[in-house]
């Protein structure tokens, strides 16, 4: 019983970042590609045949493989991604959240964002053979 059910949450997790990736292909505001990672990711877990679909879609499937193989994150997501932090950050600050949490989130956040410009961009000859 708890196989079933645990493969059920997986496929749920599946379908949910599914959507809202496809949801953020016209929406500007809303990245596609951490939430397809988080779909092909999920759906290997409980859902192999989903995943294959994913990773052979001729649109969804390279930035899937280039992450998996590489670590690649393409400047656009990289962008996006810094640019919603910064304003994460910055409303946070006019927010009644406790004091704390308004100094570690934009420090978490800072941290993120490193290790996000760290990696690489695109695949090259050098991390070809990591």
């Amino acid at each position: 019983m708890w196989h079933i059910t645990k493969q059920m949450l997986w496929r749920l997790l599946a379908v949910i970042s599914l959507i809202l990736g496809g949801i953020g292909i016209p929406l500007p505001g809303l990245p596609t590609v951490p939430f397809i990672l988080l779909s092909a990711w999920s759906a290997g877990k409980g859902w192999p045949a989903l995943e294959q679909w994913l990773l052979a879609h001729s649109r969804l499937g390279p930035p899937v493989l280039a992450w998996r193989a590489h670590g690649v994150v393409p400047r656009r997501a990289k962008y996006l991604a810094s640019g919603m932090m910064t304003l994460s950050a910055v409303l946070i600050q006019f927010s009644a959240a406790p004091v704390l949490l308004k100094l570690l989130l934009p420090l978490l956040l800072l941290l993120v964002a490193c290790w996000l410009w760290r990696r690489p961009e695109q695949i090259t000859q050098d991390n070809k053979h990591d």
